[in-house]
């Protein structure tokens, strides 16, 4: 049961990062790190880069410590498999809502952005190493997409501090790898380009991460009740995106 709920917290780690990308403050890092921009400020941008994944790494071990204190009173208390299922396909089901804004429901947003007076006020290492352990603990800006949330709900779910770590860790990685998206952008034009390119990808990658929160919650559902709930799970899931899909593409 721990590796399920391992290999879910993942799968959603890596769904939450990659829609963080959109976040103000993931668009804002793209523009605030890159060779452009760090050949600006006299700095060399591989440096700075690695700073920062670093910086997103240290947020994701935060992160994931604070989700293994949950694993380990799930452990502590001897939730049941049965149980944990349950709360773990409730929990997805739930994000899908928030994300889908149905009936105006959300979870908390945090519209917080870092603080770009750092990159004139300190060294390198200090903005490039702070934004990213801001960025890599999830909550501590924008929050994207129901998803982070979710990532600490499964990654407790495993019962294991390690696995929960693992978990955060994952999404602190994605986080900061994300900076390298830009390591190519050499001239205003190019930066640009990219700038173009995310702004297009901005609504598929919100569908992808509300699919992938309702296919790890029916894989879960699946277990406690078969196949009679999945069916009817998967109907459930069509009826709710499909209009929000119409009404995107006829936008």
């Amino acid at each position: 049961m721990t590796g399920m709920f391992s290999s879910a917290a993942i799968l959603i780690a890596a769904a939450a990062a990659a829609r963080g990308l959109w976040s103000p403050c993931g668009l804002s890092m793209v523009s605030a790190i890159n060779p452009l921009a760090e050949r600006a400020r006299g700095n060399r941008y591989w440096l700075t880069a690695i700073w920062f994944i670093l910086g997103s790494l240290a947020g994701g071990l935060v992160l994931g410590g604070a989700s293994g204190i949950g694993a380990m009173l799930v452990r502590a208390l001897g939730v049941r498999a049965d149980a944990a299922l349950a709360v773990g396909a409730a929990g997805c089901l739930v994000a899908v809502a928030a994300d889908l804004r149905l009936a105006g429901f959300h979870l908390p947003l945090h519209p917080r952005q870092v603080n770009e007076r750092w990159l004139g006020s300190y060294r390198r290492w200090i903005y490039a190493a702070g934004f990213g352990v801001q960025i890599g603990v999830g909550f501590a800006t924008y929050i994207m997409t129901a998803a982070t949330y979710l990532l600490v709900l499964l990654a407790a779910l495993t019962g294991s501090p390690a696995g929960a770590l693992i978990a955060g860790l994952s999404y602190g990685v994605l986080r900061g790898l994300a900076v390298l998206l830009s390591a190519r952008c050499r001239t205003p034009q190019a930066l640009l380009a990219l700038h173009r390119r995310l702004s297009e990808l901005g609504p598929p990658s919100e569908r992808f991460v509300m699919l992938a929160e309702a296919g790890i919650g029916l894989w879960l559902a699946y277990q406690v009740s078969g196949p009679v709930l999945i069916i009817m799970g998967a109907v459930l899931i069509a009826m709710v995106i499909a209009p929000r899909t119409a009404r995107t593409v006829g936008a």
